[in-house]
């Protein structure tokens, strides 16, 4: 049983999750202080992607990045390609999770009590000092749960990967598009294999935000020394 497909997943899946942790916390805090209407707007933009169907984000991708585009022209006069190799599902991916680690970031920051940021800005602390000490650590819940649901997402990802990627063996092979190739040449028991790896991966995934969820609201339930 080639491996690959399984390498590949986790490859494309950490990579897109870490440019998404990047740019949907630093996105979602940005917005967060603008203008209702704004606000409202780019909301709007930057999710979308959370409901519209994965194929429909693949076009938009072949549309930018492939030959026919005016920086798919660019790069090709340079052998350059961003389509239909392994790393084109990293442009799909991260545009599918965003919206996961966008909305439990800017979740998290609604929800911070700013009396704390106040309280730093008054000893002088910088700005970028108090977001990633004070900020991001009390949002840690919510944030790692974005991450794990990106990191997740990312990995079964299909539609859009299948577009932008294709299914080449030992090359742009994913899970997700192996089991469709598997079952379309009649390889069920094979098809079987990865399904299960599938399954118990995003179970493990599952029971990682549960955990969390439950460490946490154990440590804020904690009585203290009297028993108040």
């Amino acid at each position: 049983m080639d491996l690959f497909p399984l390498f590949n997943s986790i490859r494309i899946a950490l990579i897109s999750t870490v440019i998404t942790f990047f740019i949907g916390i630093f996105l979602a805090y940005e917005i967060k202080k603008m203008k209702p209407i704004t606000k409202g707007v780019l909301d709007v933009l930057l999710t979308l992607p959370l409901v519209l169907p994965p194929t429909v984000v693949g076009f938009f991708v072949l549309k930018s990045l492939g030959v026919n585009s005016a920086l798919g022209q660019f790069l090709a006069s340079h052998n350059i390609s961003l389509i239909m190799k392994w790393y084109s599902s990293i442009f799909a991916t991260v545009i599918v999770t965003f919206p996961l680690m966008y909305r439990t970031a800017r979740g998290a920051f609604e929800a911070f009590d700013y009396n704390l940021k106040y309280a730093a800005q008054t000893l002088g602390k910088s700005d970028s000092w108090i977001f990633w000490r004070i900020i991001m650590p009390v949002c840690k819940k919510e944030i790692l749960a974005g991450v794990i649901l990106s990191f997740a997402r990312a990995l079964g990802e299909y539609g859009a990967t299948s577009m932008v990627a294709g299914y080449t063996p030992g090359k742009t092979a994913t899970i997700s598009t192996t089991v469709y190739q598997m079952w379309r040449i009649g390889e069920d028991a094979l098809a079987y294999k990865w399904v299960v790896i599938n399954v118990l991966i995003s179970f493990v995934v599952l029971l990682a935000i549960n955990i969390i969820e439950h460490r946490e609201g154990a440590y804020v339930n904690l009585p203290n020394k009297k028993g108040i």
